[in-house]
């Protein structure tokens, strides 16, 4: 089960993605590190969740082109909120954040990348 919580009268969801060169590589290393179990695949993506029974964020390895410059992160946040998505990030950029860029939509949901007030990225998630 992956840990859900509520904040105001949005169900938030949190998941890890990892940007990676060689993505099922990655994936077969953090699914033996954490005894992770694949959870899907679609295009550039492959998912891992926790065993049944255990909880803890779902991690997604996202493959790019490049190897990691020194001024980006190669790991960030995912907040999952559903179809409110857009509201979530209105609400967040209210606290400081920022949108980075449009909506980007995707293998079937659609999210905003963002940065916290000191510039670490994040994403806000339709599900």
């Amino acid at each position: 089960m992956i840990a859900r919580r509520s904040v105001g009268a949005v169900s938030v969801r949190v998941d890890v993605n990892i940007d990676c060169t060689d993505v099922d590589a990655q994936a077969r290393f953090w699914a033996a590190a954490l005894g992770y179990e694949r959870f899907g695949a679609a295009g550039p993506y492959r998912s891992l969740v926790p065993p049944a029974g255990t909880t803890g964020p779902k991690l997604v390895l996202q493959a790019v082109p490049e190897a990691r410059p020194p001024h980006k992160n190669r790991l960030h946040l995912v907040v999952v909120v559903g179809d409110s998505f857009r509201e979530e990030a209105e609400r967040l950029e209210g606290l400081g954040a920022r949108a980075l860029g449009p909506v980007v939509e995707e293998h079937g949901t659609a999210w905003i990348v963002m940065a916290d007030p000191e510039g670490n990225e994040f994403c806000v998630c339709r599900a």
